[in-house]
């Protein structure tokens, strides 16, 4: 496979998982609109816990399956069937086990009343982790237009009923032109449910995406192999550490906060809802993040044994960073204009941190670039080491800074968090697995976004009445960004995609 390829396939996978995403980001207008500070940081809180709880459901076992499927001479060993059938009992178990728990665990996050969210929220899981698996030997198999359809279909659904049920059925049932279906609205929809229709919107998106897998679900054979699963739990143990450290750096922020403000509860539950709805701005740095992992995971390793792999790496690192940077500029130095996804001004003092927070997402790229080389080398012991660092680094800052400067502590201690990550992983990669990245030019290309950024907020300031000035010179200092990485990265380009 080429980069070329890769860049076919990260598109294709990008139409499920940046689409998907970026569906769900344009869904924050809707939500804030709709619902208040606070009933929004209830539902940030409860899909924190869901974040948490997706690494136990699944326990890594994807990239497992990857690992040992993708070895030549290994494809007629039912890897898959051990991977399936260990996801399904653990899922059984430990879903039905949170579910009978599920006051207990409201009660103890401090969101007594809610118990029926976390109820659908471990559903959800339960839907996720059992379609993780079928999902992953898609993208093993090269078929991406079948896994984009999976997803788009749960994400077609998923949308479907939130607009059907937050915004269709309230306006149905104020105009008498629909009066002739109130009977049934009045049946299927209630007022005072509120923000429980996003997770159950969520829940039947899930559902929709394993329904649709199922046809490879109950073709598994019943041939659990034991050596196998051991073989495959070793090789994810490490990883489960790393995916709890990771969601502890994504979500343990707002998972935390309500209990370290220093203000009330309904107060912290506010201000989680101004945090929660910024930080969907940085996700579009995010979004391209989620669909370039899709296509480069299993790229990864199957370029391991070619000549020119370490090249490989090195150049697709300096792609990713350059493309990083357009996308940190394209949404910050237009800040006029993204800011109204969030419709409500009272969520607009949270925009300090989204600069900081799509920086952040670019140094988790960067990771994840320079975190090939301990799992082609099988020493994912080194991504627990350095992800528990990461951790360690993102609990100490939040509960330090969050009663100090609020959630812009939270936004600066994940800045911290994956720029640490990031070098740590270079740095013990060069030992042990040496790969030639051009770490002058990545450097380079981030400090020149920054420097853009910077311009514009300074010519922004003097310029604060004067919209249409200031987006001219921002546009100019873009379009400036894009000559550089052009010209930096001209002969690589030229290379890989013969242009």
């Amino acid at each position: 496979m080429s980069i070329k390829r890769l860049a076919k396939d990260t598109a294709i996978y990008g139409l499920s998982s940046i689409l998907g995403r970026a569906l769900y980001f344009l869904l924050t207008p809707f939500y804030t609109y709709i619902f208040e500070n606070n009933e929004y940081g209830v539902q940030s809180g409860v899909f924190a816990f869901t974040a948490i709880m997706m690494v136990v459901f699944t326990y890594r076992m994807e990239t497992a399956y990857f690992r040992y499927e993708s070895e030549p001479g290994e494809r007629r060993q039912p890897y898959f069937d051990t991977a399936m059938l260990s996801i399904i009992g653990s899922t059984v178990l430990l879903g039905g086990m949170l579910l009978l728990i599920a006051p207990q665990i409201a009660n103890l996050l401090s969101y007594e009343g809610e118990v029926g969210l976390f109820r659908m929220a471990i559903l959800i899981l339960a839907f996720d982790a059992l379609s993780e698996i079928p999902l992953s030997r898609l993208r093993l198999e090269g078929r991406p237009l079948r896994f984009a359809f999976v997803r788009l279909s749960s994400i077609a659904v998923n949308i479907g009923l939130n607009l059907f049920f937050l915004w269709f059925c309230p306006k149905a049932l104020e105009q008498e032109g629909w009066q002739w279906l109130w009977p049934l609205l009045d049946r299927i929809y209630d007022p005072d449910f509120g923000i429980g229709y996003i997770f159950l919107s969520n829940m039947a998106g899930s559902f929709v995406a394993l329904l649709l897998l199922s046809p490879m679900i109950f073709r598994i054979r019943m041939q659990f192999d034991w050596a196998q699963w051991r073989k495959m739990i070793g090789y994810a143990a490490p990883l489960v550490i790393v995916g709890f450290s990771y969601v502890i750096n994504e979500v343990l922020d707002r998972a935390i906060f309500p209990r370290l403000y220093s203000g009330t509860l309904e107060e912290s539950h506010a201000q989680l809802g101004i945090y929660a709805a910024n930080y969907k701005l940085a996700m579009l740095i995010s979004l391209f993040i989620q669909a370039y992992r899709y296509g480069a995971e299993p790229f990864f390793f199957k370029q391991k044994n070619t000549a020119d792999s370490g090249q490989l790496y090195a150049d697709l690192a300096g792609f990713f960073t350059a493309i990083g940077g357009i996308a940190f500029l394209g949404i910050t130095l237009f800040i006029d204009f993204t800011k109204y996804f969030i419709p409500n001004p009272e969520y607009w003092p949270g925009l300090s941190v989204v600069p900081i927070l799509a920086m952040a997402n670019i140094f988790l790229g960067i990771y994840y670039n320079f975190a090939t080389w301990y799992k082609l080398a099988d020493m994912t012991r080194w991504g627990a080491y350095i992800s528990i660092g990461g951790a360690i680094i993102t609990i100490v800052l939040n509960v330090w800074w969050i009663p100090r400067f609020s959630y812009l502590g939270s936004a600066w201690a994940t800045l911290i968090c994956y720029g640490s990550m990031a070098a740590a992983t270079w740095w013990f990669g060069r030992k042990f697995y040496p790969i030639p990245y051009k770490i002058s030019n990545i450097l380079l290309y981030l400090m020149v976004a920054v420097l853009i950024w910077g311009a514009g907020r300074i010519t922004g300031s003097f310029l604060a009445d004067q919209l249409m000035l200031r987006t001219l010179v921002n546009t100019v200092l873009f379009l400036t960004y894009l000559f550089f990485i052009f010209k930096m990265e001209r002969q690589a380009i030229k290379k890989y995609f013969h242009i």
